[in-house]
């Protein structure tokens, strides 16, 4: 499977009431849940909108507001993870923030 037989998979499932389960697109391509997420996650390395919640499944966004709603739901995983991180590490997220900039300098 490669992301182009992803992407032809995909475009069944147009809109969030169209979404798709992991483990059924998983299931539908042949390849495991974790093959499925790199290939997902790679396409959206590159620009592509695969939108998608545990809620809805994947899917292709329809709408603006279909995009903006699964990028706010990437953004709040993301800051969550990101809390997570500073708690561990001891230090406030600001900090945590700021180091992360630097190191990727």
């Amino acid at each position: 499977m490669n992301q182009a037989q992803l992407l032809n998979l995909l475009a069944r499932h147009q809109g969030r009431a169209a979404g798709i389960k992991a483990r059924d697109l998983a299931a539908a391509a042949g390849i495991s849940p974790r093959r499925l997420r790199t290939l997902i996650s790679q396409a959206r390395d590159e620009g592509i909108a695969i939108c998608g919640t545990p809620s809805t499944g994947y899917y292709v966004p329809q709408t603006p507001e279909e995009l903006a709603e699964s990028c706010a739901y990437l953004e709040h995983r993301a800051l969550h993870s990101l809390r997570l991180l500073s708690r561990m590490k001891k230090v406030a997220l600001p900090e945590l923030l700021g180091q992360l900039k630097l190191n990727q300098a």
